[in-house]
This record gives structure tokens, C-alpha cells and sequence, in this order.
């Protein structure tokens, strides 16, 4: 990974060239006979791990890809519901490097060839869990976009069915200022003919638009698939089929929902190819697991992680905070990157929190716990005997002050970025 790392300076630099290129030199082909792909701001690691268990609990051999991870990359590469090995990505490392030294750019003008092509690192590791995936004889592979969709690494597969999940504004130097830019990008993943799962209630018309432009088979949330429930169970209404007396995911938070109707209305489009009977569906939402999405650690006084570091999931976690039951305080441990929302993300969540405690992250985009003080105290938080501003090192000693200073009736809430889980959960 340390290698990886020195591979390019640029952190991220969208565009399908060169992962085409060393594609071809490696030989790749597909990572497995159907492939699903998601894309959106939130909710696609919900939507992906949703899938793999309920596909899963039906026989198929999986494959997930998703990125970022908590604690070890391994976790980024899931085959039949574990993490792949180190040794096997080492394997598939060395093949990537060996396809990328012997793969140059575009002939100049000269007609010289061009330099040795240089990956990214998500462009790198892209490659290699792909190929990893094509050596398993997996049934189907689900592959999470890392960023935007259209020039995203993930986006060189023709996926057999796209989902774009809820769109919010994130990665705006790179994807556009506003929900129609930003849906453009994300609406890229989908294919003419193939079914194109779009799970926002209200979804940039950009989205839409481009699902006719190419001639995409448009499942749209409210129209095509939707669901109902109460307080005991839920159902999902599709075009053909109804999934009723269905529980709760395992997935906390409201908006699960939304994520599940996404996943059932993929399967219903894709039932010719992967026949899922009830009981699969049942046991795999009951079953399904992702750490750091409004993930409530046992033990007194209540912690919830949170891996929330936009706006858009700000206000998600808002309405799930207000679902808990009563506690007495709220404090909040926040860490988050500089170029995100941070004003927003406070804005959303400020009525709800008693007492912040800012932590610093590391590395050039981190925000110190310092700065992440002053945006609080400029966004109007203040200070008193009810409330209060601690900034502290790191997340995990402001989440061992937080439960110092709490009571044992109280709430922690622990959020902004994975890097705040990571370090959390890395120390418990």
C-alpha cells in the first residue's frame, strides 16, 4: 500500500484512458457474467452491502466492491462475504504493475512513443480487485463508483444494471456546483437498454433526461418501484412484483428504506438473470452488516458512529437522531475534511447537539479541531453551562472525554468522516 501511494502524486484525477489501456494489456474481462453498479452522493454503501447479503441468502456466488474502508483496505474486496485475502491482492498488485510498465500513452506527435502509464491509486487498485474478481467465477459482482460516475475508474464496466442513488452537492471542484451537474456525472453509469435504478425521491432532471437520451430502461422511485410500512413491517411495490410483510433492515436510520426499495427494484429488473425467492430477500435485509452507518455501539452512555460528512446526510442523521429514544444530552464528536460542507453539516445537526467536541484530522485536507471550533462558533453555537466547545487531538480522545464528562443516560454521536469512525473504531 506504501507503494501504491507513490504511484502518483495527484490523489485524484478522473478519466477512463488509462485504466482502458492497462485493461487491455492485462486482459481483463468481466468480473463476473452480471454486474451491478452504484453510484450516487449517499446511500451507496447501504444499497451495495444490501445486495450482496440479500443475493447472497439467495446462492449466488458475490463479489463486492466498495470504497472507502474503516480500518484495512482488505475490507474494499468481499467474495462470498469475506474480505479477501492480503496475499491475494499482492497477487493481483504485481500483475497490475507489470500490465501498467508495459503500457504507454498515446503515440506523439512525433510518432515516438509515449511515457509508461501512470495510475492513480483508485485507478490502481480498481484494476487489480477487478481482475481478482474475473479469477473467482463469481455469479455477480457489485461495484460501488468511488467518485462521480461518468470518468470514474469503476465506470469502464458495462454494468448489466446501474443504480444512482440519493444525490447531494459533494466533490464540487470535480463534479460541478449544483444537483444537476453532479447527477449528470453520476447518471453516466447507465446503459442504453439496461435497467437504470434511480432511488432520490426528487432527482435532478439532469438524471432523468440522460436516462432517455440513451434509451436506458428508467425504474424511477414513486413511479416504477416504491414501498410502504409501519411500525411493525414494511413492503416494496415494483412494476411486476410486491415483497409484503417484510422487517426492518438491520441497517439503522430511515433512509434504509429508500436504499432497500433500491436494491429489490435492481433484483426485480434483473429476475430472469437472478431469481431471488422471499425468504432470501427476508434474510438477507435481516442480516446485512455495515459498520459506521448510524452504527450504535452497545454499553452506556449510547455512541453512534457515523460516517456522515455531507449535508444531504447530515439531515439524514438529524431524523434518525430524533427516532432515539431520550437523552438527557447530545455530544458530538466531529472530525471533517476542509474542502467538505463543514457549515452545512453544522447547520443540520445543530439543533440536536448539546455539546461539540472537534477533533483534528490528519493529512493536508484534515481540518484541525481548532478551525473546526471557529466554524461552529461563527455558525452560531455557543457556549455556556448547557453547551459547551472542547476541541481535542484526535477522535478517539474526544470520544474518551465525551464519555468522561456524560452522564450514563446521555448520547454520543461520533461523525463527519470515515477517517473519525476509523480511528474510533481502531481503538475501542
Amino acid at each position: 500500500m506504501q507503494r501504491l501511494e507513490t504511484l502518483d502524486p495527484s490523489r485524484i484525477r478522473l478519466g477512463l484512458e488509462r485504466v482502458a489501456a492497462v485493461a487491455v494489456t492485462l486482459g481483463l474481462g468481466r468480473p463476473a457474467p452480471t454486474v451491478i453498479t452504484v453510484a450516487g452522493t449517499n446511500g451507496k454503501g447501504s444499497t451495495c452491502a444490501m445486495l450482496e447479503a440479500i443475493l447472497r441468502a439467495g446462492g449466488f456466488r458475490t463479489g463486492l466492491y466498495t470504497s472507502p474502508h474503516l480500518l484495512r483496505f482488505e475490507e474494499r474486496a468481499r467474495i462470498e462475504g469475506v474480505s479477501v485475502s492480503p496475499a491475494a491482492l499482492v497477487e493481483q498488485f504485481e500483475a497490475v504493475e507489470q500490465a501498467r510498465c508495459a503500457t504507454r500513452d498515446a503515440t506523439s506527435e512525433s510518432g515516438e512513443p509515449g511515457e509508461t502509464v501512470e495510475l492513480t491509486y483508485f485507478e490502481f487498485t480498481t484494476l487489480a480487485i477487478l481482475r481478482l474478481f474475473e479469477q473467482a467465477k463469481l455469479d455477480v459482482a457489485i461495484l460501488e463508483v468511488g467518485l462521480g460516475g461518468r470518468l470514474d475508474a469503476v465506470n469502464w464496466v458495462d454494468a448489466d444494471c446501474s443504480i444512482v442513488t440519493c444525490i447531494d452537492i459533494d466533490h464540487a471542484a470535480l463534479l460541478g456546483s449544483d444537483r444537476e451537474s453532479i447527477g449528470r456525472e453520476k447518471a453516466a453509469v447507465f446503459r442504453s437498454g439496461r435497467p437504470a435504478i434511480v432511488a432520490d425521491p426528487v432527482p435532478p432532471a439532469s438524471v432523468i433526461a440522460y436516462a432517455h437520451q440513451i434509451g436506458a430502461d428508467l425504474w424511477q422511485f414513486g413511479q416504477d418501484f416504491n414501498y410502504a410500512g409501519d411500525r411493525q413491517q414494511w413492503g416494496y411495490g415494483g412494476r411486476l412484483l410486491r415483497r409484503n410483510s417484510l422487517a426492518y433492515p438491520a441497517l439503522r436510520g430511515a433512509n434504509q428504506l429508500i436504499n432497500a426499495s433500491a436494491a429489490l427494484a435492481a433484483l426485480e429488473a434483473l429476475r430472469d438473470r437472478l431469481p431471488i425467492p422471499a425468504q432470501a430477500i427476508r434474510e438477507g435485509l435481516a442480516c446485512v452488516e455495515l459498520p459506521g452507518r448510524f452504527q450504535v455501539l452497545p454499553g452506556r452512555p449510547t455512541v453512534v458512529l457515523d460516517v456522515g460528512h455531507n449535508p444531504h446526510a447530515a439531515a439524514h442523521l438529524a431524523v434518525n437522531l430524533d427516532q432515539m429514544g431520550y437523552h438527557p444530552f447530545t455530544w458530538a464528536v466531529i472530525g471533517m475534511l476542509r474542502d467538505k460542507d463543514v457549515d452545512g453539516v453544522i447547520q443540520a445537526l445543530a439543533s440536536r447537539v448539546d455539546h461539540w467536541i472537534p477533533v483534528d484530522l490528519p493529512g493536508p485536507r484534515g481540518a484541525s479541531a481548532e478551525w473546526l471550533a471557529e466554524r461552529l462558533r461563527a455558525m452560531g453555537v455557543t457556549e455556556g453551562a448547557q453547551s459547551s466547545i472542547a476541541p481535542h487531538a484526535s477522535p478517539r480522545e474526544g470520544l474518551a472525554a465525551a464519555r468522561q464528562r456524560a452522564g450514563p443516560d446521555d448520547r454520543i454521536l461520533v461523525f463527519g468522516s470515515f477517517l473519525t469512525v476509523a480511528d474510533v473504531l481502531a481503538h475501542r
